[in-house]
Formats: C-alpha cells, structure tokens, sequence
C-alpha cells in the first residue's frame, strides 16, 4: 500500500541517531549507534557527515571520539534534521505537480496540501530536547 507521508531510511537514522547522541549528551561513536540502531554502519556514517556539513553534529576522531551535538538540543527542530536530510518540504498545490488541471475542482480537495502543511508543522515544533526530557508513550 503506498503511503502519502514516509521517510526515507536516511531521515530516519538521521533523526533517530540525533536524539540517542542528545541523550547521551557526550561523544557517541557510530559503531554504538549502528549497533544501537540495527542500521549499516557506513549509511549511518555517511548521514552523520551530512548532519556534520550542516553543523548539527561536531565529530571528534580518536578513541574517545564520536559525534556529539554542535548546538543546544532546544535549538534543533526535527524539521531541522528532517530538511538538512532530505531537503526542503515543498507544499505544492497539486499532488502531480500540473500546472494546468482538466477539472474545476481537485480530485483530491487538497488532502495532499494540508497533510504536508500538517506534517511540517509538527516537524516544526519538536525539538530534540523533548525528546531527552519527556517520557515517551508508544504511538507518540
């Protein structure tokens, strides 16, 4: 069944490796992450270095070293992450992209429009310190 939002793998370790890194609040190596994770090491090394590139990591080599966070976890949104991953969310008016529609009114009565303005919003709004500071409940 196709899906109208999903993230890709890499938004996904990339999100989840930030908040284990914010909760740990030291230098974390990809090794542990990977293994924390169930993830491929070298696909998880190659997000980390791109959330490295957009400065929300710092990566320190060396035999205590790892990534650790590069700004406050309340000043990172997981929009933040989300976008430096997959790029900017574009909130298009048609779910095709037409610029020209045969019908007066969308198929679709802009579900696509509104769900993506939904899901960017509450992006938006978590930062990763709620995830080190809040008890989460399945399903949240």
């Amino acid at each position: 069944m196709a899906r109208l939002v999903q993230l890709s793998e890499a938004a996904s370790l990339g999100l989840h490796s930030m908040v284990l890194i914010a909760q740990a609040g030291h230098h974390v190596n990809v090794n542990v992450l990977s293994e924390r994770m169930g993830a491929s090491r070298n696909h998880l090394a190659k997000v980390l270095q791109l959330l490295v590139k957009h400065n929300f990591l710092r990566s320190v080599r060396g035999p205590n070293g790892g990534f650790v966070l590069n700004k406050p976890p309340s000043d990172i949104t997981i929009l933040d992450i989300y976008e430096a991953i997959e790029g900017r969310i574009d909130t298009p008016q048609c779910p095709m992209d037409k610029q020209v529609c045969p019908f007066n009114k969308c198929l679709m009565g802009g579900l696509v429009r509104d769900v993506t303005l939904q899901f960017k919003s509450y992006f938006e709004k978590q930062t990763l310190e709620r995830f080190i500071n809040e008890p989460q409940r399945p399903g949240d």
